[in-house]
Formats: structure tokens, sequence, C-alpha cells
């Protein structure tokens, strides 16, 4: 007789901190109905009082190991995400991930080695944007062949700013030991993500980071980077936390004409003809191809992180396709760490990204660093 069905999934949060106590309530309020909170951790776990039914634990191990628990939402320090996950995975745990799944591309690796021995375990991570109706339109008119080949992108991200208040919040916050990077590793992650999920991975990266530019810290809070793509295409990334008001604008030249994505705005302005095509035929010296203007009435964001949360209870339930593999989180993590090092070596640096030689330049970083590594 087989056992019955489980509707629910019992899921633990590892880190209770901002964002940690933002999905333990989101789930206690009855939004992700095929999860329930049955347990958390942390080292002031015995200030949670949000559910007398929830078991609190002193660390994650113990949690892990509980019994209490069928999933594991880790949302610790940067360098802990690997450790943890790890752990989870070998003791038979299905993983959410916090952005970013670990803080350099070694360290990724290795957490992705540990999935693909238990292949049945689902592994996702909290690219909670990929749930964004514009980035999924955008998304749509690339895959569709409706641009056409892509030709550049430029994406403004300056509307991460972060006041001097926010990076002395925690002790780990801002250092080579205790969070890896900065604006990098902790706010644009989610921009890198939807970088190579729009546009696939470069092949290589020339970056300007600056370190301490905006804030009384030691990594990076202001960074411009050159991109170059397998197919000749070009891009510029650049974000910072020290600018106010700051922008979001992303733009898209492609083949049948050009994407701006800026102030909840979406537009296509659309090539009758292929500017290539049209360059090469066309009789006149000036004229630009015929083109129109189509704006996507699109009204909101989209679930976000509850779509992310009930799309992993869906794909442990349902063998549902996860919106955000945790495979896929190490190419956000390479790009972080290819415009870091680009920075450091003053080099052009082609990718793959070697991990090695990066782990060991981080782990100099490290040793001078204000702060000891976080344990888990």
């Amino acid at each position: 007789m087989s056992p019955p069905p489980i509707h629910q999934v019992r899921l633990g949060i590892a880190g209770l901190g901002l964002m940690g106590m933002a999905h333990a309530k989101t789930i206690l309020a009855g939004k992700t109905p095929r999860l329930r909170l049955t347990a958390v951790c942390d080292r002031h776990a015995s200030g949670f009082s949000l559910d007398p039914a929830v078991k609190i634990f002193p660390d994650s191990r113990a949690l892990i190991r509980s019994g209490e628990i069928d999933a594991l939402l880790v949302v610790t320090p940067h360098y802990s995400h690997t450790t943890i996950g790890i752990d989870a995975l070998e003791n038979g745990l299905h993983l959410l991930v916090e952005k970013p799944i670990s803080v350099h591309k070694a360290d990724a690796e290795r957490l992705l080695a540990a999935h693909n021995a238990n292949p049945g375990l689902q592994f996702a991570v909290m690219f909670n944007q990929r749930t964004d109706p514009f980035y999924q339109k955008i998304h749509d008119l690339i895959r569709t062949g409706e641009l056409g080949e892509i030709r550049r992108v430029n994406w403004t991200i300056t509307n991460w700013f972060r006041t001097a208040a926010y990076y002395s919040a925690g002790t780990w916050r801002a250092t080579w030991a205790g969070e890896g990077g900065g604006v990098l590793l902790n706010q644009a992650p989610h921009n890198l993500d939807l970088l190579q999920w729009l546009f696939g991975m470069p092949a290589s990266i020339r970056a300007f980071c600056r370190f301490g530019q905006y804030h009384d810290i030691e990594v990076e809070d202001d960074v411009t980077a050159w991109m170059q793509f397998e197919n000749g295409a070009t891009g510029v990334f650049i974000t910072t936390t020290g600018e106010a008001p700051g922008s979001n604008r992303l733009e898209i030249a492609a083949e049948r004409g050009k994407v701006i994505y800026e102030n909840d705005q979406l537009t296509f302005t659309r090539n009758e003809v292929e500017m290539s095509a049209f360059s090469k035929n066309s009789k006149s010296g000036f004229a630009p191809p015929p083109n129109s203007e189509i704006t996507f009435p699109i009204a909101s964001h989209g679930d976000q992180h509850i779509g992310i949360l009930n799309n992993f209870a869906d794909a442990i339930l349902d063998r549902a396709g996860l919106i955000a593999p945790g495979a896929e989180g190490i190419r956000s993590v390479e790009l972080a760490n290819a415009m870091l090092y680009s920075t450091f070596t003053g080099q052009t640096i082609d990718l793959p990204l070697d991990s090695a030689a990066y782990a060991r330049q981080l782990q100099q970083l490290i040793d001078s660093s204000k702060l000891t590594p976080v344990t888990p």
C-alpha cells in the first residue's frame, strides 16, 4: 500500500534576519498554502515568537537533523550558504537558497556537486525578479526571435542606494570576510542573474570597481563593466549603492529594433526591416529603417518572493519546473567574481572564470579583512 500523498512541505528557515523574518511572516500569513513553517534556527532565535507551533533550534546542524522539516530555506550570511546548503542536501532536504548561492565560483561548484550527488532533491535560488512580467516579456521577445540578433546591451542600475546606517547594521556586512563583496554580491545578483538569463553569459569582461567610494567600507560600492558576447555583441553594466535617486534603465539594441525598460514602462521600437539588411540595401545615406513603437501594458511586478516560494513547493510536490534552478545560480556568482577579478588584475577576464584563481585572490582579501569569516 502506497503512502498517502503529501499536500504540504514542512519548511525550515535558517537565519532570521530581515529577509528570513520576512519569509517567515509570508508563510505564516498563509500566502504559500503548500508550505508550512515548522522550524527555524538563528543565534537569536529565542526571540522568535510569531507562532508558538514553530520549533526553534540553536543552529543549522540541529535544524537539519531534527526530523521536523522536508526542505530548508537558507537566509544566512553569504559564506554559510555553501556549507549549510551542502549539509542540507547531504541529509536529504530540498533546498532553497537566498542570493547569492555562494560567495565565489569555487564554493558554488561545491554546492552544485552536492546537488548532483542527490539529484532527487529540489534545489532553487531566490531570484524573485524572474517572476516579474516586465522581464518575462523581454525574455519572451528574445527567445521567440522577435528582436533578432542582439547587438548591444546597456544596463544602468544605480537605484540600489544604501546609507551608512545600512552598512553598520551588521558586523558581517561590507567586508571581504563577512560578505565576500559589496553591491555585486548583495544587491546586484538579481540584475546579474537577469543579465545572463536574458542574454546568456558574456565571453569576456573588463570591469572597473571602486571600493568604499561612497561609504566607509572595504568592498565595492561602485561598478562599471564592459562585456563582449560570443556573437560580437557588447554590453555595459553599471551599478552602485551610492547614488540617489538613481536609475534602473535597460536598453537593448537588436537587429529588429530597440527595447527600453525604465520607470515601469517597457517599449519596443520595431524596425520594419532588420537594420543590417537596411544598411546594405538602402539608397539613402542617412535615413534609418522605418519603425513603429509598441508599448506593453504591464500592470504589476508579479508574485516576486511568494512566486518563488510557491514554485519551490510545487516542484517538490508535483515535480513542476523551477523558475530559478539552483544550478543557474552559479552564473551570477561568476559574473560578480569576474568583475572583481578584472579590477584586481587590471585585465580583461575571459569566461569561464578560473574559480581556483579567484578563490586565492579572495582569500588574500579575507586575510586582511576587518572581520573573521562567519561560521554557521
